[in-house]
């Protein structure tokens, strides 16, 4: 098979040249007849006309009395007129007018007596009248084209006698997943599978935007099987996302399929992740390639999918909100694309909003759902330095942000565990978390981009914890050491010990592939004083300059057999099944800033650490020991540095 090279325009372009090629080609949606009960969010394909005046009749516009306006001439406080019975008719609202009356005194302002009626106040002509067409009139236009329905345009359509109008369908959009190696979601896939859950991300997202999704079955990597899929897909729907084979390699044909049937008109965008998507058409009706990695997917459906949506449905895009924010730390980027990097973001010391990058593999799906925001990174720019300004997206209400409680440091589920708990406690605050490692948390603190930050740091000189770190790096002081848990770390490896892992020399057997935490995490440095204690090289193991961001990720790669040992706490041995070799107990405490400890939020989630559902928690998880967590271990006051 041939493959063309991908262009690399870019998204701005790529999208206009996108929407162009499909208008010239009659890009349109489906008309339908629908019931205006049930049209709530709908969009009108025509302009919607009254058939009925609204009201239909003079109405009674309040409870009293019907007369002829002349009968209450010359009523005042001084000058009452008396009505008898037959001069007047007793209404209720929306009653409609007696005949030979034109006015309507409320119930207020009369006062009966036997035979009558005694006025204190003249009536205007048709006052508290509604008089035929006082809303709307036959044949007034109700709604212009294109207008999504509001529950207001559903009462008016109903008042002007409109049960149903011609609405623009939903559109109908094909996801054909493609792969050998693509299998249902479940929950012991065998190696070499990959589990689709694209499609039902992407049924949400287009559930989201007001289309139908129609997901097809997964289509083996055979050219003829895909073009044929592909040409019932856009038989049948109005818009079709081929999934994965957008690239360049040995299976990816994509492109070739859409050429067959229809045309091609961009094949590479300079986005990152979502470069390889084909944008193309067979008839007027859209098709896109779509790549295969969840978060390259989330993107293109995002940049130019949903823009080709609204114009179907012919409504305006909109933006999602942007905000300038600091970087929170340095951030190389590709000058070849346009980069949209998921990130944590939260108020700072100085009340501005600084961000944190987040994984930025287009596979890391849990990326997107930790994330606030998306930072988006210009094309032709090499990055970022700590504390720039950048822009991001909002995923989330900054309102929401601001009731975050935002730690960076040094993994533990236990943190997972306290926002669960602080969650159930109260549905208004929130934690957001980033793995930066223990000097991470420091540096962020120090900078003040955090409230709080998990860190266990041994001093090699006297054996303590993150005292000496705290003294030496946040030397103006504003933080306090807040008690948290005694946990054991210990070398993780497979069930039964294969290679006899026992100690730190044993790390430099020949055959042991070794799963290293990133560097700055504190049990990086725990690793290395007992490398040095021991007179071991870092070059003697094998998969040292292999980093890993979490315990339970290294704890992950042991248990599919990618490595074969490393140091981690007793929690993820638990998670994964591994055996367990103990090396120390540590201390790992939360670092807070002063000023953070004034949020109420802050404070909940350090109330909660002492909260007996959440040691309940610690308990089940194993390998932890406490004394007073959440208490105060250590103050240091604000203070001014002299900079000489």
């Amino acid at each position: 098979m041939d493959y063309e090279y991908l262009s690399n325009l870019p998204l701005g372009e790529a999208l206009r040249t996108y929407l162009k090629f499909l208008n010239e080609r009659g890009l349109s949606c489906r008309i339908e007849e629908i019931s205006v009960t049930q049209s709530l969010g709908r969009v009108s394909a025509r302009a919607v006309y009254a058939r009925l005046s609204s009201p239909h009749y003079a109405a009674c516009a309040m409870d009293g009395i019907a007369l002829a306006a002349v009968r209450a001439f010359g009523a005042t406080e001084t000058t009452p007129v008396f009505l008898r019975d037959d001069e007047f008719t007793r209404v209720d609202t929306g009653d409609p007018l007696p005949k030979d009356c034109d006015a309507v005194i409320m119930i207020e302002e009369c006062v009966f007596s036997e035979g009558g009626v005694t006025l204190r106040a003249a009536a205007a002509p048709w006052q508290h009248v509604r008089q035929i067409g006082e809303d709307i009139s036959a044949g007034d236009m109700i709604l212009p084209s294109y207008t999504e329905i509001e529950p207001a345009h559903i009462g008016a359509m109903l008042a002007g006698g409109v049960l149903s109008f011609s609405a623009l369908a939903h559109p109908r959009v094909a996801i054909l997943p493609t792969g050998d190696e693509i299998v249902p979601p479940s929950d012991h896939p065998r190696e070499g599978e990959i589990m689709e859950f694209n499609s039902a991300i992407f049924s949400a997202m287009l559930n989201k935007w007001g289309a139908e999704p129609v997901v097809y079955p997964v289509v083996p990597d055979d050219p003829e099987q895909v073009k044929s899929a592909l040409q019932r897909a856009a038989e049948e729907c109005d818009m079709v996302l081929l999934g994965a084979g957008t690239s360049a390699g040995r299976d990816d044909g994509t492109a070739v399929a859409v050429r067959a049937l229809g045309e091609v008109c961009v094949h590479g965008v300079a986005i990152r992740p979502g470069k390889p998507a084909v944008l193309g058409a067979i008839d007027h009706k859209p098709v896109v390639g779509v790549p295969g990695y969840p978060v390259s997917g989330i993107i293109v459906l995002e940049e130019l999918v949903k823009p080709v949506i609204d114009s179907m449905l012919m409504r305006e895009r909109e933006m999602p909100e942007a905000v300038c924010v600091k970087m929170g730390r340095k951030f190389v980027s590709s000058l070849k694309y346009r980069e949209f990097v998921r990130a944590s973001l939260g108020y700072g010391e100085d009340g501005g909003l600084s961000v944190v990058p987040l994984g930025s593999g287009a596979g890391v799906i849990t990326s997107f759902t930790k994330a606030d925001c998306l930072l988006d990174i210009p094309q032709n720019c090499e990055g970022y330095e700590s504390g720039d300004r950048a822009h991001v997206r909002l995923l989330r209400p900054i309102e929401r942000i601001a009731r975050t409680v935002r730690i960076l440091g040094s993994h533990d589920p236990l943190i997972d565990e306290a926002a669960d708990e602080l969650r159930r406690q109260d549905i208004h605050a929130y934690v957001g978390s980033a793995h930066v490692g223990s000097m991470g948390a420091l540096l962020a603190l120090r900078r003040g981009e955090a409230q709080l930050g998990g860190i266990h740091l041994l001093d090699e000189t006297d054996g303590s914890y993150n005292i000496s770190y705290v003294e030496k790096m946040i030397p103006e002081g504003g933080v306090a050491l807040i008690e948290c848990v005694r946990r054991t770390q210990g070398f993780m490896v497979a069930k039964g010990n294969p290679l006899g892992v026992h100690s730190v020399a044993d790390l430099a057997m020949d055959n042991l592939r070794y799963a290293n935490r990133q560097r700055g995490a504190g049990t990086r440095v725990l690793l290395d004083y007992l490398l040095r204690q021991n007179g071991i090289s870092a070059r003697e193991i094998s998969g040292y300059e292999r980093e890993e961001l979490t315990h339970t990720a290294v704890a992950a790669q042991i248990h599919a057999g990618s490595a074969d040992c490393g140091l981690g706490i007793l929690a993820a041995a638990r998670i994964y099944d591994l055996d367990f070799i103990p090396v120390c107990e540590e201390t790992y405490d939360l670092l807070v800033s002063l000023s953070a400890m004034e949020n109420p939020q802050v404070r909940a989630f350090l109330r909660v650490l002492s909260s007996e559902g959440f040691l309940r928690r610690l308990d089940a998880l194993g390998g932890y020991t406490y004394d007073k967590p959440g208490r105060i271990k250590k103050l240091w006051p604000q203070k001014e540095i002299d900079e000489t």
